[in-house]
């Protein structure tokens, strides 16, 4: 069988891609059968040069479509002849806001034709997530996950123990975390995450000449919520605030009692307390951008417009760092750019 496997060296495809592709080839056109045995993995990276690990990566991918079956002793068989091409993933998030589909998408993007991607929202439930993970459990090649979770009194967890079990069952090589890193989950996979303490502290600590003109900062951190948020982006911005000697406040959303004070710089999460906190501005003698600041969090083509400063995560780089990682069979844990985009309203 081996002189039919053809691998390109110049081609951009991952050699392990290459294998699987050229075996499905062979399967298809009937140059090998039902029960044919394939090379070893000493025999396939012996002839064309090739790391074991390339060779037990593409056999491992072809297992899991059950397209070969391997016997103790013996040797790797094909198994069937019924040819599922292309690679599965399984693209869990926690929510379908447009910051998370922009994620999918360039995910997808990057991964190309010869990827399917299935969306699946768990909206931060513990029993929904679990329900997926035992549902597709060795059903996909790939599984990206965004671990937010929420708890009891709608407060943010990162993971709950149940989750940790359920998602430490799934083999390291076919796992990749995005967005958040505050798991406890361990082991090598793939990784592509925002740091939320250390990213809004540098973010703000750049755009300190503006935010220097203010006395004292809010943050309007809704602490439950049916999407509830990191706690980590509270803490970076209490230690950002005392490392600069700020005099800050935390809320839980903008209301009409919300007082609003000159040289006061309101930080907003959710867009109904942008929306608020603007409104609330426009309808008082101060001026937005120079008695009172606003930053908002993740960017967005009406913020831009409207020229809101906005403290913003690279999501398009999110999804395609991670899909490139798994083209290019890396496994990194990398953080994504983040950081204060200054318009006028600070």
């Amino acid at each position: 069988m081996i002189e039919y496997i053809k691998l390109d060296t110049n081609s951009v495809v991952p050699k392990y891609i290459q294998i699987i592709d050229s075996i499905i080839h062979n399967i298809t056109i009937g140059n090998v059968k039902i029960g044919d045995k394939i090379p070893s993995i000493n025999k396939l990276s012996e002839e064309f040069f090739l790391s074991r690990d390339t060779v037990e990566r593409a056999y491992s991918v072809l297992k899991k479509r059950k397209l070969v079956v391997s016997v103790h002793g013996k040797g790797t068989y094909i198994s069937q002849n019924q040819i599922i091409s292309k690679l599965n993933v399984l693209f869990l998030v926690n929510k379908l806001s447009p910051f998370k589909m922009e994620v999918y998408n360039s995910f997808a993007k990057e991964m190309g034709d010869g990827c399917h991607v299935d969306l699946h929202s768990y909206h931060c439930d513990e029993t929904l997530f679990l329900e997926l993970m035992e549902k597709y459990e060795s059903s996909y090649d790939y599984y990206v996950i965004m671990p937010h979770f929420r708890l009891k009194d709608l407060s943010h967890i990162s993971v709950t123990e149940k989750v940790k079990k359920a998602i430490n069952k799934i083999p390291k090589e076919d796992l990749i975390l995005l967005d958040n890193k505050n798991h406890k989950i361990e082991g090598n996979f793939i990784e592509v995450y925002q740091d939320y303490e250390n990213d809004i502290i540098a973010a703000l600590n750049k755009g300190a000449e503006s935010i220097s003109k203010y006395d004292k900062l809010t943050i309007v951190y809704p602490n439950t919520s049916f999407y509830p948020y990191p706690k980590n982006i509270l803490s970076g911005f209490e230690k950002y605030c005392t490392q600069n000697n700020f005099k800050y406040e935390i809320i839980k959303e903008i209301t009409n009692e919300t007082k609003l004070e000159n040289k006061n710089l309101f930080i907003t999460i959710e867009e109904s307390d942008l929306v608020s906190i603007v409104n609330r501005i426009k309808e008082s003698k101060y001026n937005l951008g120079a008695e009172i600041g606003v930053i908002s969090y993740n960017d967005t083509p009406l913020k831009q417009l409207l020229g809101i400063t906005v403290l913003s995560t690279n999501f398009n780089a999110m999804g395609q760092q991670a899909a490139k990682m798994i083209i290019n069979n890396k496994i990194e844990k990398v953080k994504v750019p983040f950081k204060l985009i200054e318009r006028d309203s600070i």
